[in-house]
């Protein structure tokens, strides 16, 4: 306990260096006993970040009363005070700023977030952890005047321990500095295609555990089996790991593994902190598209149990083929943002992604990318149980720093993040490391070295990237030498939209340098909504409908190894970089759906082809 609380203080002490949150990620946190943040915050906007250093730009002192992480209540009337959290100045949490208010619009910067909070009900023994499921960009976290740490990513979660000693039984001063601002050195970079939300987009709660708990697992089927066998015998393989917080102090306790559903009990035995188990069970249906079943099960550690809902699935690559479960798929799918565009924000609730989710199961999708970050939980856990696909990315996009060792670190940060968090859900079943990075040798290592840890982390995805295709005139050769280590080989392609007519498509060509599975992760034409004319007038519904069109004459004719695609993109979404007055005004206008939610002729054109490829893949 000594030692514990002696930790606790190095960390917090050193918290702004210590890469605390990242490393010691608590999963599942929506089964745990917590209390919810959420809610009305308070804001100050602080675009030269005079809330955190001073005059000299140096960072200011802890107990510096000009510091926005300290309570700018005065003591007595001639006390100075130049800031101040008033209930004039609110935003709600999890949300972006730049939906709140036009001076937000496309404000990059610091935010700093404030709000009191009451002590929960604690036993003695009980540990309190502070847990942000993302906050964008940078963030550094102070409670009652006392830096907790920062983290850097704008799209995974993150987490702090609160000493008991450290809570007030009211009124605890919690402080949130936020930071959306790009550079050149941080992933992503400064160019993206996207809108720069900024604010505590996700969940933010209070994490009250025992005081030594499993802090991550993972539960799946055992990729080194023949999963055609297994099914004929009804009896699979089942492997995986805890992590606990910390050292198991009594030889005797175990985790135990319960399946009720199919009478399955085991337990585990620990050594130090972690442990790794393989066992057999019978009676479990497999997680597909067509079945998503679930389990409920349950991991007992002492008094504790922690519940998940998890499905069982094999993904691999044989050949050409992409197989779950044994059998050939096809990825009916389609791309999209972490946007709900009708109401111009990020997308942060469990309602969000169910309707989301709901125009996916419309366009008759079986499959999502979701690009080009990770998205949040409720999406990951929505797919789980409606039996839908996906590759999830982490923002490796475009003009990264591929030089620079110290990027690299940020990125396999972030790829570390991603996958701890995800890897129990069985709809995830590609781990993509990025998005149309140009090809030279720097990249490539960058890129490789991202494939390899990957794959370190998770042998149970497909590990891809969306590479580069060398564009010749009736011909598309793709050689990007990044293919030879991912486990598929995706490409985006624009042929018709960018560069020639649609009518172009069919004459084109396509071939790869890599006897592996073909994914297109992107094709597609910008359309205004309720725009209507001819079919060659650019912006006009029919033109998008008579891309998409050719685009899936194209597709009949690939060859062999082609196993899907994912068209760019399913809803209209925000991007500075979409200037046209009349049919973009600040909108990526590719979506299938537009920002008011309807849908576009294209949709149905592409649900029809979804459609007939479900009857082929039945038959």
């Amino acid at each position: 306990m000594i030692f514990r609380r002696f930790l606790i203080a190095v960390i917090l002490f050193f918290g702004s260096l210590s890469g605390f949150a990242q490393e010691n990620l608590i999963i599942n946190t929506q089964n745990r006993k917590q209390v919810s943040l959420n809610g009305t915050w308070h804001y100050l906007i602080d675009p030269y970040e005079t809330g955190f250093y001073n005059y000299r730009y140096k960072e200011k002192g802890e107990k510096d009363p000009e510091a926005y992480w300290n309570n700018p209540n005065p003591h007595k009337k001639t006390d100075r005070k130049e800031h101040e959290y008033s209930d004039d100045y609110t935003l709600e949490v999890p949300g972006d700023w730049n939906s709140k208010d036009d001076v937000f619009k496309y404000y990059e910067g610091s935010v700093w977030y404030q709000r009191e909070f009451d002590k929960p009900e604690l036993d003695k023994e009980e540990r309190v952890f502070l847990y942000f499921g993302a906050v964008n960009y940078e963030v550094h976290v102070y409670l009652n005047g006392k830096k907790l740490g920062m983290h850097k990513g704008g799209f995974t979660p993150f987490n702090f321990e609160i000493p008991q000693e450290m809570l007030q039984k009211s009124g605890n001063f919690l402080v949130v500095k936020v930071d959306n601002k790009r550079y050149a050195d941080e992933v992503p970079t400064l160019n993206t295609d996207w809108w720069n939300y900024g604010g505590i987009t996700r969940d933010v709660k209070l994490i009250i555990t025992p005081q030594n708990f499993i802090q991550q697992y993972a539960l799946h089927l055992d990729q080194s089996q023949d999963i055609e066998k297994s099914i004929k015998r009804k009896k699979f393989n089942i492997s995986g790991y805890f992590k606990l917080n910390g050292p198991n102090t009594s030889s005797e306790e175990k985790v135990t593994i319960e399946i009720p559903e199919i009478g399955l009990k085991k337990k585990v035995d620990i050594v130090g902190s972690e442990a790794t188990f393989n066992f057999d069970a019978k009676k479990i249906e497999l997680w597909s598209p067509e079945n998503p079943k679930l389990y409920e099960v349950e991991f007992t550690l002492g008094e504790t149990t922690l519940t998940d809902q998890i499905g069982f699935r094999k993904v691999e690559v044989s050949g050409k083929d992409v197989l779950l479960n044994g059998k050939e798929i096809f990825m009916r799918g389609i791309s999209l943002h972490e946007e709900f565009a009708p109401e111009v924000r990020r997308a942060n609730t469990k309602d969000d992604a169910s309707k989301l989710f709901g125009w996916v199961k419309d366009l008759n999708a079986n499959m999502v990318r979701l690009a080009h970050y990770p998205h949040n939980e409720y999406m990951t856990r929505a797919a789980d149980s409606l039996g839908i696909l996906v590759w999830s990315e982490i923002p490796v996009y475009w003009t990264i720093d591929f030089k620079n060792n110290e990027v690299l670190e940020k990125a396999k940060k972030q790829l570390d993040e991603m996958i701890i968090r995800d890897q129990n859900r069985a709809s995830v079943i590609i781990w993509s490391v990025g998005n149309e990075t140009p090809v030279s040798e720097a990249r490539t290592r960058f890129m490789k070295s991202l494939v390899m840890h990957a794959k370190e982390k998770d042998n149970t995805r497909l590990i891809s990237a969306a590479l580069e295709v060398g564009y010749n005139r009736g011909k598309n050769y793709i050689d990007d030498p990044l293919g030879e280590y991912t486990d598929i080989v995706s490409v985006n392609e624009y042929l018709g939209w960018y560069g020639d007519l649609p009518h172009a498509k069919v004459k084109s060509k396509w071939e790869t340098a890599y006897k592996k599975p073909l994914f297109f992760s992107e094709t597609g034409a910008g359309a205004k909504g309720g725009f209507h004319a001819d079919k060659e007038t650019r912006w006009s519904e029919e033109f998008q409908e008579w891309y998409f069109e050719e685009t899936l004459k194209m597709m009949e004719q690939m060859p062999d190894n082609f196993m899907g695609l994912s068209p760019w993109i399913l809803v209209d979404f925000r991007s500075p970089k979409r200037n046209n007055p009349k049919f973009q005004e600040g909108w990526n206008r590719k979506g299938l759906i537009d920002n008011q939610g309807n849908k576009k002729k294209a949709f149905y054109t592409l649900k029809k082809y979804y459609e007939k490829k479900e009857k082929e893949y039945e038959d």
